[in-house]
């Protein structure tokens, strides 16, 4: 995860015990976070403005969190109506606070319950499937065989997966699609090959952004889009580089980040 460039603190005693009130889009929403555990930063923003979405469409999101991604999208689209589930209570309580402290409770709504469960036919609170425009996710980062876990239980399940769980992430997120449907996922560069992997035969039209820390380095994170049931190839975009020479963001990231700005894929 990479942080945000309006990350702060509020006052003491302004927040409750244990959270952060942090800025994003340049002071437009005020999110709580938890100050030890997963906290959101600058790939949800950048998520949120790649969802080539318009007006009075519905968008769903898999692990939806404190809810950044989420509420940058309405912030450029207040209009829209987000669905999100959430596993971790914590954070699906949150959600629904920063919703309301920001003035988009009416358009978001927020179901506590495992991935692992969403598709099963007798989970009468989730959606019905096929019946979102839109679809995006911040899947967990690190393989759990490969990495030595969080000694928070939050961020170990926000940061890592299980060698299936990429897959369960996407067979969800495809059924909640209508045709045609657009998926967004935003992750470490190196996983790009796991997720086009499991996008394949669900996926076709993908679009890939590279984002870049600064010239000349690799790319740190991707984005990648896809439509369902399309069968248009594959595009590897020119992407975006992130900081110019010294520690400040380059204008075309300042835009996303604190603007506001669409990052469109398409």
């Amino acid at each position: 995860m990479m942080e945000s460039p309006d990350t702060t603190s509020s006052a003491a005693g302004a927040v409750p015990a244990s959270l952060s009130e942090d800025g994003f889009l340049g002071g437009r929403l005020r999110i709580l976070q938890p100050e030890k555990g997963f906290r959101a930063g600058i790939d949800s923003v950048f998520l949120a403005a790649s969802i080539p979405c318009a007006e009075g469409e519905s968008v769903f999101e898999a692990g939806i969190g404190a809810g950044v991604a989420a509420l940058c999208l309405l912030a450029r689209q207040p209009r829209l109506h987000v669905t999100g589930i959430e596993m971790a209570a914590r954070y699906a309580m949150l959600c629904e606070e920063n919703a309301r402290r920001n003035g988009h409770l009416a358009n978001l709504r927020v179901i506590r319950a495992d991935l692992r469960d969403a598709l099963r036919r007798d989970m009468v609170s989730m959606p019905q499937a096929g019946s979102f425009q839109h679809a995006m996710a911040n899947p967990p980062f690190h393989d759990e065989a490969k990495t030595t876990a969080s000694p928070n239980p939050l961020k170990s399940k926000a940061n890592a997966f299980g060698g299936d769980d990429l897959e369960m992430w996407m067979k969800l997120l495809h059924a909640m699609l209508a045709p045609r449907g657009s998926v967004t996922l935003v992750n470490r560069a190196e996983a790009l090959g796991r997720i086009l992997a499991v996008m394949d035969n669900r996926f076709g039209d993908i679009r890939i952004a590279p984002l870049y820390p600064r010239r000349g380095a690799p790319a740190s994170r991707v984005i990648v889009q896809g439509i369902k049931g399309s069968k248009a190839p594959l595009q590897i975009l020119q992407g975006l580089q992130l900081h110019g020479d010294g520690n400040g963001f380059t204008p075309e990231a300042e835009a996303v980040l604190r603007g506001g700005a669409a990052f469109p894929l398409r």
